[in-house]
């Protein structure tokens, strides 16, 4: 799925790397525990998470994951957005809740990871 399809069914705003929208992801995973998306992802996975710090950017650069969408609203603060850009990592946020916005994904085809 194109990460801008993402953006649509997810009616999220993009804080960074528009420019590359037309990136695929094959997978989804939702977490706020980083320890759990370095232990079962890898490689075009899309993390929605609740944690906007600079972890979760962290993170995405160690599992090489190039889209992070934040739930609830929350929106992280401009040091973290620069880390992204810099790392080429497009940021969405949503005000759904992770439940939500997992389950809108799932339904237009979007699968978990198998662990």
């Amino acid at each position: 799925m194109q990460i801008i399809e993402v953006r649509d069914i997810l009616e999220a705003e993009v804080l960074c790397c528009d420019e590359i929208l037309t990136n695929e992801v094959n997978n989804a995973f939702s977490s706020d525990l980083m320890s759990d998306v370095l232990a079962f992802v890898n490689g075009k996975t899309l993390l929605l998470t609740g944690l906007v710090n600079c972890q979760v950017i962290r993170t995405a650069e160690m599992a090489d994951l190039n889209v992070i969408v934040f739930v609830r609203g929350k929106s992280p603060d401009k040091n973290v957005i620069e880390m992204a850009k810099q790392g080429n990592i497009i940021l969405l946020t949503t005000r759904d809740t992770l439940y939500t916005a997992s389950g809108k994904l799932y339904s237009k085809g979007l699968k978990g990871i198998n662990i």
